[in-house]
């Protein structure tokens, strides 16, 4: 099977490449100093059509197919991871809205997601519960004024800043979704600094503590949460992260590309020394099989294959692994400047291994793919 982009997306591809070079590269590195993103860039991309990137066309998004929403993904992992993060949750939470959301949920929330009126995060994980998220505390108790919520979530991706919460809590037996919003009486953020990677993606901590909630708040069925919200959800979020990972492949190949033309060592430029071309090669042919896989996920999405969940599971495993490899080399590339702050390549390092562990940590992602061919195979 032979995938090529159209000239739509090629022409896509371009404009994210261009926006991402002229407004977020030259920043990234502040950004990640500062460990914020100002509202400035976000709302520039909003007016980009880009929060609302998979939000239908009648809300107000820019409906975008599953190849050309990826590319965006890259070119935003290419420039800023913390910024490419901010798309996934927020594109994870109007995916859970168009899904699963009411008629009245549809209407009120997806127009403001798109314009960026609102900005979502994902609040599933604890502070003892990660990739068992099934286990997870908190709780919501209905009576006759709706729903009481009680429990703390951690590691919630531009929590610090978001106005819409998509939570899961424990509802009885089951898990159920909910959509808590900022200003909810009970509900408190607290901002969590000094992270390894994505360090502007401004994370926080959440309390909710008596959060008292209208019923009309909960998001799909009564236990609908984990098995339908939560893994279509975060199946966006992994196909994210997969092509953001492309993103970071493809920044330390052009840095390094660059650097070792310039550097000399020995009397010629690095780029003469074969171990350095070794490296290089490695990133070269990475770059490409993981595009691919990605590609190829998108297209099984797109054409609503069955295979596509565990295609990006794939897609996003290899990519995050070998992006973790390329920043590595990199930084090595680099040498001792590799270490300073006034090169780009030591954030792609931490950044490259945040990516190996959200939406799915690389060992979950190997049980996940080994035990689906077991099945495939009728063990």
């Amino acid at each position: 099977m032979r995938i090529e982009l159209t000239q739509q997306q090629r022409e896509s591809q371009e404009g994210f490449r261009a926006f991402v070079q002229a407004e977020i590269q030259p920043n990234a590195d502040r950004y990640d100093r500062e460990e914020r993103v100002p509202p400035e860039i976000i709302q520039s991309m909003a007016r980009q059509g880009y929060l609302g990137a998979i939000i239908p066309r009648a809300y107000g998004g820019s409906e975008m197919d599953m190849i050309t929403f990826g590319l965006l993904n890259e070119a935003l992992g290419r420039g800023c991871s913390s910024l490419r993060s901010l798309l996934t949750v927020h594109s994870m939470v109007s995916y859970a809205i168009q899904r699963w959301g009411s008629s009245a949920q549809k209407t009120y929330w997806l127009p403001r997601l798109a314009a960026g009126e609102t900005i979502a995060a994902f609040g599933l994980s604890e502070p003892e519960i990660g990739s068992d998220a099934k286990s997870i505390k908190t709780s919501a108790t209905l009576d006759e004024q709706g729903y009481r919520l009680q429990g703390h979530k951690k590691w919630m991706t531009y929590g610090q800043i978001a106005d819409l919460f998509l939570i899961f809590a424990r509802n009885g037996a089951s898990i159920s979704t909910f959509l808590v919003e900022r200003d909810t009486p009970g509900f408190s953020v607290s901002p969590i600094t000094g992270i390894l990677g994505t360090r502007a993606s401004m994370v926080a901590e959440l309390f909710l503590e008596d959060c008292r909630i209208p019923a009309q708040n909960l998001l799909g069925g009564r236990g609908f949460g984990m098995a339908s919200i939560a893994s279509s959800a975060l199946d966006v979020g992994r196909y994210c992260v997969a092509w953001g990972s492309v993103g970071i492949i493809r920044a330390c190949l052009e840095d390094s590309l660059n650097y070792s033309s310039q550097r000399q060592q020995f009397g010629v430029p690095l780029r003469q020394h074969q171990l350095i071309q070794q490296m290089l090669t490695e990133m070269i042919t990475n770059l490409s099989a993981a595009r691919l896989l990605c590609l190829q996920a998108g297209y099984a999405k797109e054409q609503g294959d069955p295979s596509t969940v565990m295609q990006t599971f794939i897609a996003k495993y290899f990519a995050s692994v070998k992006a973790a490899q390329s920043a590595n080399d990199a930084v090595q590339i680099h040498g001792a400047n590799g270490c300073s702050s006034e090169y780009s390549v030591q954030r792609y390092m931490r950044d490259a291994k945040i990516m190996e562990i959200i939406e799915g940590s690389t060992q979950i992602q190997q049980i996940t793919i080994a035990n689906a061919s077991y099945q495939e195979l009728g063990f």
